[in-house]
């Protein structure tokens, strides 16, 4: 049975449910997550399309994931010999039509334009290059991400990883990483994120960046 609590003293959420509100206006998920505050155990979006406000509480298996996932990231990035600016938690809104929390999210193309700032704000700044959702507890639908226009989202879920690109409009399913040309990421996230599983994430770590080593350097 999901428990939901929404007060003035914060938002609670039993952990690993997902709750969806409907309907529900862009002013009601605003008051949510001043509700909420900075309580990230529980994360908020808003669909203006549906008026749906969804929350969900994580396990522990999906903090897990999206670590070792944005460890993963973060070694290809240093292997490809590029900088980036990460947010983890995030809120990203377009105000009156989308509010999403990515489980992890990169700035690279784009990292000096939201160097120092506190806070991101979409009416002026870039979108982040790349975001990742674990689909551990809840589901992601692609579209959900049109109203931000991020480029390229990763979602992972049951085992594999799925990439899709933003073409101005909607997402498309790719097989290979804009981000990433040549390398396998779509094999190798799977498998490194169920060792990381079995024997620890430092583990896995250390093994994905000796594979990285052995890789022929870039053309």
């Amino acid at each position: 049975m999901v428990h939901v609590t929404v007060s003035s003293a914060g938002v609670e959420l039993s952990p690993g449910s997902e709750a969806i509100l409907r309907p529900h206006s862009w002013a009601d998920y605003e008051e949510l997550l001043e509700c909420r505050g900075d309580n990230a155990a529980v994360k908020v979006r808003y669909d203006a399309r549906t008026q749906e406000i969804r929350m969900m509480s994580p396990l522990p298996m999906h903090g897990n994931f999206s670590d070792t996932l944005s460890n993963l990231v973060q070694a290809l990035l240093r292997h490809t010999g590029r900088d980036w600016q990460g947010f983890d938690p995030i809120t990203l809104k377009r105000f009156g039509e989308a509010g999403l929390e990515p489980d992890k999210c990169f700035y690279i193309e784009h990292r000096e334009a939201i160097l120092g700032k506190e806070q991101i704000d979409l009416r002026s700044d870039p979108p982040p290059d790349l975001a990742i959702e674990v689909d551990a507890t809840s589901s992601t639908r692609a579209e959900d991400y049109e109203p931000l226009g991020i480029p390229e989202l990763w979602i992972y879920r049951e085992g594999s990883l799925d990439i899709y690109l933003f073409d101005g409009r909607h997402y498309r399913e790719v097989s290979e990483s804009p981000t990433f040309p040549g390398l396998p990421v779509r094999r190798w996230v799977p498998e490194y994120l169920r060792r990381a599983w079995q024997a620890g994430s430092s583990v896995a770590l250390r093994e994905f960046e000796s594979v990285l080593r052995d890789q022929p350097p870039a053309e």
